[in-house]
């Protein structure tokens, strides 16, 4: 069996054999999966009216915001985005009433967000359909060979710097 990157590299190898391609074996099937799990996720997240982007904030809110929310900075950090970009979501997320902004008691200049009634409901809803969402897409894996895989995708985004703090 071959998939798209072994050809890929069949034909540098062929066409510049003087040239290790070998990396091309990992990092072009990263980023084809990417894609590839990005439209599994869309059509998914489709089918019950909202982006996988706004899926995010409000796991994100619910796995680590409690009662009191988290700051856009919090957000931002966990997002991977711009301040225009998260302000922008949080914006659009107010608008379907899944979020909201609340002044920080402790210092006025300070706006935390935080899961709604019916932003917790939605986040509650959408999370066992999405993991079983997962499962599917992962189907061809055993649960031996996730771990490994996970476990190797881990080395090398730390490797490159991805860390989180608590």
């Amino acid at each position: 069996m071959a998939d798209a990157v072994d050809l890929f590299i069949q034909h540098w190898n062929r066409e510049r054999p003087e040239v290790d391609v070998s990396p091309m074996a990992v990092i072009g099937r990263i980023q084809r999966l990417s894609r590839l799990f990005e439209q599994e996720l869309k059509h998914f997240f489709h089918e019950f009216g909202i982006e996988f982007w706004e899926f995010d904030v409000l796991a994100t809110l619910r796995r680590s915001g409690g009662e009191a929310g988290l700051t856009a900075g919090a957000l931002i950090k966990v997002a991977m985005v711009t301040s225009g970009a998260i302000t922008n979501r949080i914006d659009r997320l107010v608008a379907k009433g899944l979020v909201e902004r609340m002044p920080c008691p402790e210092d006025r200049r300070v706006i935390r967000v935080r899961l709604t009634p019916a932003g917790r409901q939605t986040i509650d809803d959408l999370l066992p359909k999405h993991m079983a969402n997962e499962q599917r897409i992962l189907a061809a894996l055993n649960m031996e060979s996730r771990e490994q895989l996970a476990g190797l995708l881990r080395t090398l985004a730390e490797s490159l710097g991805d860390e989180v703090e608590d």
